[in-house]
């Protein structure tokens, strides 16, 4: 198939063509998919575990629901952060220690906040 495929031209004009390879990283298993991360500018966050990825999006609170301009719709977003805090904290193995944990959020406060910022 290889073959036929050369003999039509199948494989001619392809990227790199005539390039070595990069193989620089080539001693990490996982080389391929940072790649493909990296070249086609993808967000990585959801690859990391459940703890940070939640620490991760409290940080940005209450920045990231300024575009939000309904207040219960904010506190349903918060409400549910917190549901997810606490369904990771159960989903951990119990009796093994976790180095990285995420907490649950102030809903009233960060409520006071996203006004705040609202009103600038």
């Amino acid at each position: 198939m290889i073959r036929e495929a050369t003999e039509r031209g199948e494989f001619d004009n392809l990227d790199g063509m005539g390039k070595p390879l990069d193989l620089s990283d080539a001693d990490d298993p996982d080389w391929w998919v940072k790649r493909k991360i990296r070249d086609e500018n993808l967000d990585s966050s959801a690859l990391l575990p459940m703890p940070l990825q939640l620490r991760k999006e409290a940080q940005g609170f209450p920045e990231s629901l300024r575009h939000i301009a309904d207040e219960v719709a904010v506190r349903e977003i918060l409400i549910d952060f917190n549901r997810r805090v606490r369904e990771a904290h159960l989903s951990s193995r119990a009796g093994l220690p976790t180095l990285v944990t995420a907490h649950t959020v102030d809903v009233d406060a960060l409520v006071l906040r996203w006004r705040t910022l609202r009103e600038r």
